[in-house]
């Protein structure tokens, strides 16, 4: 961890010094890096949850289907992720990897910053590039706040702004890039999918909250950054849909992977989430033609 955070010191220690000295610039364009080289785990993520979604119905039969049967229920389950390639873990990968990144770079912002004697006399040991010591000590003031330091709600109403603003944009993060699920039927037990998504749009603007009054004003604008920086990628990547925030079911959801056929399966027909059974089995009729039809 100690490495990663001298590189995460050295680069807000550049872009600082390239920035006009503005480290509120460097948190933001720190974050905008850091977004893009997570990209390919936040679409994969994304990709993940949709076909997790578009897989429910065929897991709420496996589950009537063995409601008795809890260890043979698990191992359909498990066949049926592997029959179409789905990781029900993938979710959680870019939040586990972002995790280490974000304490990572509290540890940095308060080495760069210096919130304390200490770490002003460690962070020129801390700098991998020679040469940027010559910006030390950066400054950590900004609208009367102490970057380095957690926003003082009583003392300025900017904390109530930053707070509100975590708030706001890590809803607004979750609700455009997550596709609405269908209620559950009047005394129908909600699934897995719909609980999730219930519980995360809940739980993790209330776990931002608390890391925003708990560390420094830089990590709140970090937070801030990061979720403006999700939903204009959402929207450039045509993954988030304002169609989302109304509960509307995306008419021209995006498709998924094709059932993946393994060789102890080969013989057994695949198909996509996307495409009904019924169509291909009638299409598999017409099409095909026994050895004794040609022969005549």
């Amino acid at each position: 961890m100690d490495i990663i955070v001298n590189v995460f010191v050295t680069l807000l220690t550049f872009l600082y010094s390239v920035l006009n000295q503005d480290m509120v610039l460097a948190i933001i364009v720190f974050t905008i890096i850091t977004r893009l080289l997570l990209y390919p785990l936040t679409a994969q993520s994304l990709r993940s949850s949709r076909a997790m979604q578009q897989l429910q119905p065929e897991l709420k039969a496996l589950q009537e289907k063995y409601k008795n049967d809890r260890e043979k229920l698990a191992q359909e389950q498990m066949a049926l992720y592997r029959q179409y390639g789905i990781n029900p873990l993938g979710g959680c990968l870019p939040l586990l990897i972002q995790m280490p990144i974000f304490f990572a770079l509290y540890g940095a912002i308060q080495f760069a910053l210096a919130a304390s004697p200490t770490h002003l006399l460690d962070l020129s040991g801390r700098l991998l590039v020679p040469g940027l010591d010559g910006v030390i000590p950066l400054n950590a003031t900004w609208l009367g706040m102490n970057l380095a330091q957690p926003p003082n709600i009583s003392a300025s109403p900017i904390g109530f702004v930053l707070i509100g603003l975590i708030v706001v944009t890590t809803w607004l993060q979750m609700k455009l890039s997550m596709p609405p699920q269908p209620k559950p039927a009047p005394g129908e037990q909600p699934s897995a999918a719909q609980a999730t998504s219930q519980s995360m749009t809940t739980v993790m603007p209330l776990m931002y909250v608390f890391f925003g009054l708990s560390f420094s004003i830089g990590v709140s604008i970090y937070i801030i950054a990061t979720n403006v920086a999700m939903i204009a990628q959402g929207f450039i990547t045509g993954q988030a849909k304002v169609s989302y925030l109304t509960g509307k079911a995306d008419p021209n959801p995006t498709p998924v992977v094709e059932a993946r056929v393994s060789k102890a399966s080969a013989k057994t027909p695949t198909r996509s989430l996307n495409r009904p059974a019924s169509s291909e089995n009638g299409k598999s009729k017409t099409t095909s033609k026994s050895p004794t039809n040609r022969s005549k």
